[in-house]
C-alpha cells in the first residue's frame, strides 16, 4: 500500500503536464497575429517523450475574401512550430510561420490539396492529398539542428495508380513504379519497376522552405 501511494505522488505531476498545462505551455509559443490551426503530438527525437507540432494560421482580416461561388474564404497562410518536450516545459526547435498556403486556395477545376501533418517513428510527415489526382509526402528528420528532407513519395492517380515514386535522399536512391496497363480499372495495374541513383548537393531544411506549393527539390537522376 505504501509503494502504491508513492507511485501516485510521483506520477501526478507528469500527468498534469501532459494533459492540462501542456496545452497552455504550447500556446505560449504562438506569435502575435496567429492562431493554432492544428496540434499534433509524437516523439521526434526518440527520447520517449511526446513532442508537439503546432500548425498555425494567420489572422489578417485583409486576407478574408468574398468568393463569387464559395462565399467568405479565409486565405491566411499557415505555418509550423515544433516544440521538444523537456518533461516540465517545451523547447522550440523549429519555426516557419508561412510555408503552407491557406486551406481555401483556388484549386481550379478541383478542390485544393488537403494538408495533413503527422509523426511516426521519429519522423515528421507532411502529406498532401489531391483526390483523384493522387497524393504526395515529404518526410523530415531532426538532424543538424533542423528538420531535413530525407524522403519524398508521390502517387499519381486515384483509383488507378499510374505512377508511384519513392525517393530516399539519405541513401540517394529512387524507386519508380510505372503502370503499363492502359486498360486498368484499379487493382489490376501492371507496373514496370525501376531503381535509379540520384545526385543531390544538400538536404532541404524545413525552416528554410518558403512555400510548399512552389517547392522544387534540387536533385538529379543519374
Amino acid at each position: 500500500m505504501i509503494k502504491i501511494c508513492k507511485f501516485l505522488i510521483l506520477f501526478i505531476p507528469i500527468e498534469v503536464f501532459t494533459q492540462t498545462s501542456i496545452e497552455k505551455s504550447a500556446k505560449d509559443f504562438i506569435p502575435a497575429g496567429y492562431n493554432i490551426y492544428e496540434t499534433v503530438f509524437g516523439d521526434l527525437n526518440k527520447d520517449g517523450l511526446e513532442d508537439c507540432v503546432l500548425i498555425i494560421k494567420g489572422t489578417d482580416k485583409n486576407q478574408i475574401i468574398q468568393d463569387e461561388f464559395r462565399g467568405e474564404l479565409d486565405r491566411n497562410r499557415r505555418g509550423i512550430i515544433v516544440l521538444f518536450n523537456k518533461e516540465d516545459h517545451y523547447e522550440p526547435v523549429l519555426t516557419n510561420y508561412n510555408c503552407f498556403s491557406s486551406e481555401n486556395e483556388d484549386g481550379g477545376i478541383y478542390f485544393p490539396p488537403e494538408l495533413y501533418v503527422n509523426v511516426n517513428k521519429g519522423n515528421l510527415y507532411i502529406d498532401y492529398y489531391y483526390g483523384r489526382y493522387g497524393y504526395w509526402t515529404y518526410t523530415f528528420r531532426y538532424q543538424n539542428s533542423d528538420f531535413e528532407l530525407i524522403g519524398y513519395d508521390i502517387t499519381s492517380g486515384g483509383v488507378v495508380k499510374n505512377y508511384i515514386s519513392s525517393i530516399n535522399f539519405s541513401t540517394k536512391k529512387k524507386f519508380e513504379k510505372i503502370n503499363t496497363n492502359e486498360e486498368a480499372v484499379g487493382g489490376d495495374e501492371v507496373f514496370k519497376k525501376v531503381w535509379k541513383n540520384i545526385s543531390i548537393d544538400k538536404l532541404l531544411r524545413l525552416s528554410e522552405i518558403k512555400d510548399f506549393d512552389e517547392l522544387e527539390i534540387p536533385y538529379t537522376d543519374l
